[in-house]
């Protein structure tokens, strides 16, 4: 687990959700994530998001990647732990988990080199 204070370092994290999904659900798919994206602008204490569709890339576009930028490690874990404790964000994902054929959490450290 991170400590609290390491936002001090002067380091910030990319927290990335990446859901390759059914291509034959993608309307439904995109609809139950926009209603996630409601959520978000309705609880400003949830991590605010952006959300990318893949267009031209070696791997299959059917994939949704949700990122948002975190000052700490505390932070990220902080977010994840938001999302899975929320009750209608583990409705919503409930509803979604039957498209999705694949998801992984990433985390990156930003560089400033």
């Amino acid at each position: 687990m991170a400590e609290k204070g390491d936002s001090g370092t002067g380091m910030s994290y990319l927290l990335r959700l990446v859901q390759h999904y059914q291509p034959s659900a993608e309307r439904t798919f995109f609809e139950l994530e926009a209603q996630f994206q409601e959520l978000e602008r309705h609880l400003p204490e949830f991590p605010q998001g952006k959300r990318y569709r893949r267009v031209s890339v070696r791997e299959p576009a059917n994939v949704l990647v949700w990122e948002c930028e975190l000052a700490s490690l505390f932070e990220v874990e902080n977010a994840l732990k938001k999302m899975a404790d929320d009750p209608t964000h583990t409705a919503l994902f409930e509803k979604q988990k039957p498209y999705i054929l694949e998801m992984s959490t990433e985390i990156y450290q930003l560089l400033d080199l």
